[in-house]
């Protein structure tokens, strides 16, 4: 049995949380390994990074995540009593549900939504300096509760937006930001319960086979309904992400912007390589930095013992910037996906593994067409990024640019 390599801090959780994203793959540079153990808020941990490691942590025979997610994630980010903490059988079917959901035409619809939204918005902009991440919220909120069949009365807007963009965007943050983001979980699951409480007494109706009516009737593995609270999370994780794809339509503007040589090619209609623009952008930009579960029972891979319980830490980012995996992996090159498919395991930025089996996000095929449609948009529209900090702040969750990319004189079609 080979000896672990340890961080040898007394806790390394100011250093993750300092650099997050490139953290546990420095570490495991310096180790020359793929693994190490560090001590993360005072519980022994395992970190891991790159492909084979990936392919060991979507391995449900020994990881769980039932009880895996830090309690600061479940009060805001997650909820508590959602998909992610589910495994086995309960899991294969809470996420049967949701990749129901995940049709083309039902994709199709939402995509045709934000354009529209998006079209709208781009007007607005015209002739003010817009932060294109705050920007996006409104008009993409209008968009996923009109396809999820969520009504949304114009005067809710900005508070009901608000609260879902806190979940994502000040999860991870300390002190105050913490607090304002569990206060918007609280508000956003009671109005969700209100919601669906109303549609199951029907007191509202909603389009049939709509996202949150196939939430509102659903059945748990054991044939009853979810409760209220449950069928509130398991909504807002429909809505919370699709929201959250503003993060990566920002780092696609700073692509477009940092790597202009491809926007022609973008605009003449080249849909294989607005694909892999977007594969790409995923690949290449920050989104989440790890995912954490828990060893499901003692079992030793590659020589290292792994316990029982024992925390687990998989890199995100630096899975996606594998050297062993990605030729020049920190250089930004779509044309890498004209000829590759990327595997179950080497490209992870929203889980790998299986879509129906594992957990990797049911809602990445929505990811990609909103990113691909966002990337033949903002190629075809007009507008100065003026002087700005367009530096990514890696120290956030999510990273952004420092300035959250200000567009100004925006005009739809190409001048």
């Amino acid at each position: 049995m080979q000896t672990m390599p340890v961080d040898h801090r007394p806790d390394s959780s100011l250093a993750l949380l300092a650099d997050p994203y490139r953290f546990i793959a420095r570490e495991c540079q310096r180790h020359g390994t793929d693994l190490f153990e560090a001590r993360i808020l005072l519980e022994r941990s395992i970190c891991m990074t790159g492909p084979a490691a990936a392919q060991l942590f979507y391995d449900t025979s020994r990881f769980t995540r039932t009880g895996a997610a830090p309690k600061a994630l479940r009060e805001t980010l997650l909820g508590t009593g959602g998909v992610q903490m589910l495994d086995g059988a309960a899991h294969r079917h809470r996420k049967a549900m949701f990749m129901a959901l995940m049709t083309s035409p039902s994709i199709a619809r939402l995509t045709e939504r934000m354009l529209e939204e998006w079209t709208r918005a781009a007007r607005d902009w015209s002739g003010a300096d817009v932060r294109l991440y705050e920007a996006l919220h409104e008009p993409m909120m209008r968009a996923v509760c009109d396809w999820a069949g969520v009504p949304l009365p114009p005067a809710q807007l900005g508070e009901r937006t608000h609260d879902l963009m806190e979940l994502f965007d000040e999860a991870a943050a300390k002190g105050l930001g913490h607090i304002r983001s569990r206060l918007a979980r609280n508000r956003a699951e009671k109005w969700i319960e209100a919601f669906i409480d109303d549609v199951r007494a029907d007191r509202i109706r909603i389009p049939p086979d709509s996202p949150a009516e196939r939430i509102a009737v659903h059945r748990d593995v054991n044939g009853n309904f979810l409760s209220g609270e449950v069928a509130a999370v398991e909504l807002i994780n429909v809505l919370r992400p699709i929201l959250a794809v503003s993060v990566y339509i920002v780092h696609m503007a700073h692509a477009l912007h940092r790597f202009p040589e491809h926007r022609n090619r973008l605009r003449a209609g080249d849909a294989p390589f607005a694909k892999a623009f977007t594969l790409e952008v995923r690949r290449f930009y920050p989104f989440f930095p790890a995912v954490v579960a828990r060893v499901r029972q003692d079992f030793e891979w590659n020589g290292f013992a792994f316990a029982a319980g024992t925390q687990t830490l998989l890199d995100v980012y630096g899975t996606n910037r594998d050297p062993r995996t990605w030729d020049a992996p920190d250089t930004f090159d779509p044309e890498r996906f004209l000829s590759r498919t990327p595997g179950a395991f080497d490209m992870i930025p929203q889980g790998g593994g299986d879509h129906y089996t594992n957990h990797r996000c049911p809602g990445e095929w929505i990811t990609e067409s909103l990113v691909q449609a966002a990337t033949v948009f903002f190629s075809q529209l007009s507008y100065e990024v003026p002087e700005q900090d367009l530096d990514l702040d890696y120290g956030r969750l999510p990273a952004l640019p420092k300035s959250r990319f200000v567009l100004r004189n925006t005009r739809i079609g190409i001048q």
